[in-house]
């Protein structure tokens, strides 16, 4: 637990420091571009170490799962949107800024994280495979269910067309990279077990990295210096509701429909959370040229460490409660 909370405290910390780099010293012009294309290539090699992780014993194992898998897409592509258009109706005017309103909405719209779904999972002593198996069909989904959603969402805030070429760039850089690492496994799969710290260091790292260029164009344009500290306020106690209906949500679904220990676990981790390494690739991409990028993304960024942070206490307070296998005399 103690590795598990100092992991997430460098995140936290990496991420607050990045943001602040970017307040200071932002990438603009020529820089800009060359940081530009550093991402696109970062982000094509962690969807392909992704691939090249994903085991097809892990996807068989877990296809057998098939309630359990539409429960958690229910929730992740049907539940949230719902929930983020209930936001933005009760919301008071004024609460909130209208590119924090987008990003909220945005967030909504996300696919379910992988790594750490899958992780506490494991520390809860969940149903595994089920949680690969779902976090990873929810990401290959979101490539095109999320940019839908998006333009559905956001038809009250002046529309945002549905762009093909937006979701053919989402395909090149993120699904063709995930498909080639996958069927790279049999020469890489064991390099990429034995390495799964590349895995970790290329998540944070690209995360880090777009968030930086995000953040950079939003300070280059003057547009921090319009959000309220009242907002701000808003949108951190906004975004802590949204984790804890979900994570109440869906223990209650789970229960209620009569899944067992280990496949609630996998349910309420996999379908409660949001994808920072996909959200922020794909907010990149289907808000390009937008300067209020980095306010856009922020309640990506807020939801994902309060996830990480409440998550690690429910999966610790399950590893507690989990039986104890009997011991052969």
């Amino acid at each position: 637990m103690q590795r598990l909370s100092a992991l997430f405290d460098f995140t936290t910390l990496s991420l607050l420091a990045t943001v602040a780099l970017a307040a200071f010293l932002p990438c603009r012009g020529e820089a800009a571009v060359v940081f530009d294309w550093i991402s696109i290539a970062a982000i094509a090699l962690l969807f392909f170490l992704h691939g090249a992780r994903l085991s097809r014993e892990a996807i068989i194992a877990g296809l057998t799962h098939w309630r359990l898998h539409l429960l958690v897409l229910a929730c992740t592509f049907v539940a949230f949107p719902l929930l983020g258009l209930g936001i933005q109706a009760l919301a008071p005017a004024g609460l909130l800024t209208a590119e924090l309103v987008i990003g909220i909405l945005f967030l909504c719209a996300l696919p379910s994280t992988v790594q750490s779904s899958i992780a506490f999972t494991s520390i809860a002593r969940g149903n595994v495979a089920a949680a690969v198996c779902s976090a990873s069909i929810s990401n290959l989904l979101g490539v095109f269910l999320t940019p839908l959603l998006v333009s559905i969402l956001l038809a009250t805030h002046g529309g945002m067309p549905l762009n093909l070429a937006a979701i053919m760039k989402i395909v090149l850089e993120l699904f063709l990279p995930f498909v080639a690492g996958h069927l790279s496994r049999p020469l890489l799969g064991c390099w990429v077990e034995r390495h799964r710290q590349l895995l970790a260091i290329t998540d944070r790292g690209t995360v880090l990295l777009v968030v930086y260029i995000a953040f950079s164009a939003s300070v280059v344009e003057g547009l921090w210096q319009l959000l309220p500290l009242s907002a701000l306020a808003a949108l951190l106690g906004i975004t802590a509701t949204m984790l804890a209906i979900a994570l109440g949500g869906t223990t209650w679904l789970s229960r209620r429909l009569g899944f067992n220990r280990e496949d609630e676990i996998a349910i309420v981790f996999c379908a409660s959370k949001k994808s920072l390494a996909s959200g922020v690739p794909m907010a990149k991409i289907l808000f390009a040229g937008n300067p209020a990028l980095g306010l856009i993304v922020l309640p990506v960024l807020l939801y994902h460490q309060i996830q990480l942070m409440a998550c690690a206490v429910i999966a610790q307070r399950h590893a507690r409660r989990a039986p104890v296998p009997a011991r052969i005399a």
